[in-house]
């Protein structure tokens, strides 16, 4: 049995709270007692009490009524928002939310049927990490990602990290990632990608305004390092040929992994999808990854390397980087992570 609508959002809120978001849990958290009391979010929400809780419409709500803001919609609510400027206290953003949802009522009703479209950039800390580790036998990696929304994580190695005060990778990068990493660090060699694709069923353009703008909604707007990163990423697609098509995982990695590529270390990498994917379509992934292992060769490697999230309890979760190589099909737990990337704690390696 699904929780009840109004139960979710406000979990939702907690998490945003233990995240780091007093803005997303102040907004959260009264969105829920609203929708509980009958008031006009339950007009707009009320739909959406069947969803599966994995598709977040906490999170569809919030983002769209960020959305309102960037596109001054909703000059009073956007006093609560650093995002563009705001400097309001959070503790009273549920009023001027409240009224943005009556007066913009029609509007809202179309974003929160929207997906999520976070395409977060720090996630590229693990990305790095374990590209850093799956490369020691040296060989140039092929990065193929599912659900890789506009496709902005396929440009980790143009990024930075400071890792203890030293700057790896590109120093003249945009998109500096600081102090990502803690544990047992993944070895300081060079990330060569020599091939870089992406799917998405319905992926956006970054090089366009309407694509920038959808990726900034979904970004919590008083979390202001994750927004710097993704404004440097955004500059970054515009110098930098990928493509992500629309396709489901299963088919589109069907047609990429149809036949070993010698040479280069072919890496599947997702993060924070699999919540969004049915039954099916993540047994049809399995099965298509698992086919390609048996076709692998020491010339010819395959990878795969995720972030998921994984329930703790009633409330919490966590998130596992693991990877699974092939040839041999050996698999291993790298690191643990936050939903949005770092902190990145690398375990031990032995």
């Amino acid at each position: 049995m699904t929780a009840p609508l109004a139960e979710r959002v406000r979990e939702q809120g907690a998490q945003c709270a233990t995240a780091g978001s007093p803005l997303m849990a102040a907004l959260l958290s009264g969105a829920a007692d609203d929708l509980e009391a009958g008031g006009p979010t339950a007009d707009l929400l009320g739909p959406l009490e069947q969803d599966p809780p994995g598709t977040v419409p906490a999170l569809r709500f919030a983002g769209a009524l960020h959305r309102l803001v960037l596109e001054r919609r909703a000059p009073l609510l956007a006093t609560h928002y650093p995002s563009v400027g705001g400097t309001a206290p959070v503790e009273r953003v549920w009023p001027d939310a409240r009224d943005a949802v009556v007066e913009h009522l029609d509007l809202l009703r179309e974003l929160v049927r929207r997906p999520v479209q976070t395409n977060e950039v720090g996630r590229s800390a693990v990305l790095l990490g374990g590209l850093a580790l799956l490369s020691g036998d040296g060989l140039p990696v092929r990065l193929l990602e599912v659900g890789a929304s506009a496709g902005l994580n396929l440009l980790a190695d143009r990024f930075a990290l400071r890792v203890d005060g030293v700057v790896r990778g590109s120093a003249d990068s945009p998109v500096l990632l600081e102090e990502p990493w803690q544990g047992d660090l993944p070895p300081e060699v060079p990330v060569d990608v020599v091939e870089r694709r992406g799917c998405d069923p319905q992926p956006l353009d970054p090089r366009t305004t309407q694509g920038r703008l959808t990726l900034t909604s979904y970004v919590w707007a008083d979390q202001r390092a994750r927004l710097e990163r993704l404004r440097g990423a955004l500059a970054l697609a515009e110098q930098t040929a990928f493509e992500v098509d629309p396709l489901p995982g299963s088919a589109f990695l069907a047609r990429e992994l149809a036949a070993p590529r010698p040479g280069v270390c072919t890496v599947v990498w997702h993060s924070v999808v699999w919540q969004y994917l049915s039954v099916q379509e993540r047994t049809a992934v399995d099965d298509v990854v698992a086919s390609a292992g048996t076709r692998a060769t020491a010339e010819a490697p395959l990878a795969r390397l995720t972030l998921e999230p994984e329930r703790v309890g009633d409330a919490e979760f966590r998130f596992r980087v693991t990877a699974q190589t092939w040839p041999g099909g050996d698999s291993r737990v790298l690191a643990d992570a936050e939903g949005h990337g770092p902190p990145v704690v690398w375990r031990p390696r032995g």
